[in-house]
């Protein structure tokens, strides 16, 4: 075996090693495995609800109003006779369908701004004063006051939320790429004369994109949420569309009549944003393993010295 051949060996050697580690570490960690076992479970529910839901979601049948879960009906009616149940699964699908293109518009343009912010000085502290502007409003307040601006729709809904969560986007891609700016490539790029832009997306971008994937986590967990407390409140997805938001607001006038119409709803959304909770934290655990040998450090610390 020559020498060339028996470094080539090595090399396959060594990356299905790498490889086999990644998955071990991949597989052991609960939180992430956890977290996905329950998005898959969602997610299927929001692909197939229209298979999964027997009844029509907007179907009113007034001589079966608020009646409790049985073989029928699995979530019981509401008060216009409609079927929780397959009004509860279009609401999963819904919820999902604005938390994505939320999380993924939010992200884009968080992600330009916060590029452009730490590269140019000017465009710095425009782009900051003005997330700083948006961050001086509580997120709820905001949302509903853009919403309001621009009327009852899911559209307007989408805009809403993804003018809130833009700031915080752009704010941890510009710290970030405060600190890769600096580095030894980044100069011999520019000595090399490389454009502005290529150095921006193409090499800046990609050493910002770990704690960026965690944070889009908490993203979509908080668009789901804020969702929901906006459609509760009256200014969120207009009715008779079902989401997981309204189904709270209509049941919340008769919580003791049909106790049903607010818990299967509350149900769900616990259960999304426990799962993007739960794969957030293990993806932040498997993306920067040295975060959580400190953090178990931390802990190792308190317990010995008493310190809960």
């Amino acid at each position: 075996m020559t020498k060339e051949v028996k470094v080539e060996y090595s090399t396959q050697v060594k990356s299905k090693k790498e490889k086999s580690e990644k998955w071990i570490r991949l597989t052991s960690n609960r939180l992430l495995v956890t977290g996905s076992i329950i998005l898959l479970f969602v997610l299927l529910i929001g692909i197939f609800a229209p298979i999964l839901a027997p009844y029509d979601v907007l179907e009113m049948n007034p001589q079966n109003r608020f009646v409790p879960p049985s073989v029928d009906h699995l979530f019981g009616t509401d008060n216009f006779g409609r079927d929780i149940f397959s009004r509860v699964m279009h609401g999963v699908r819904l919820s999902l369908v604005i938390g994505f293109f939320v999380t993924l518009f939010s992200t884009i343009i968080g992600l330009i701004v916060g590029l452009l912010a730490a590269y140019n000085k000017i465009l710095d502290h425009i782009l900051m004063r003005i997330c700083d502007g948006l961050f001086a409003f509580p997120s709820i307040l905001l949302a509903i006051a853009i919403t309001a601006a621009l009327g009852p729709k899911t559209i307007n809904v989408v805009i809403a939320l993804v003018l809130v969560f833009i700031p915080s986007v752009a704010r941890i891609v510009r710290s970030q790429a405060l600190v890769v700016k600096e580095k030894t490539f980044i100069e011999s790029l520019r000595a090399q004369g490389a454009n502005p832009f290529r150095i921006l997306f193409l090499h800046i971008a990609p050493n910002v994109m770990s704690p960026l994937i965690v944070q889009v986590t908490y993203i979509f967990a908080v668009t789901i949420l804020t969702e929901a407390s906006l459609s509760f409140l009256g200014a969120g997805v207009p009715a008779p569309e079902p989401s997981l938001g309204n189904l709270l607001y209509d049941g919340k006038l008769s919580i003791y009549v049909a106790w049903w119409m607010t818990v299967f709803p509350g149900i769900f959304i616990v259960l999304i944003i426990l799962g993007l909770n739960l794969f957030g934290d293990g993806l932040r655990d498997f993306l920067d393993p040295k975060a959580k040998q400190l953090k178990k450090r931390g802990i190792i610390w308190k317990r010995k010295n008493n310190r809960y």
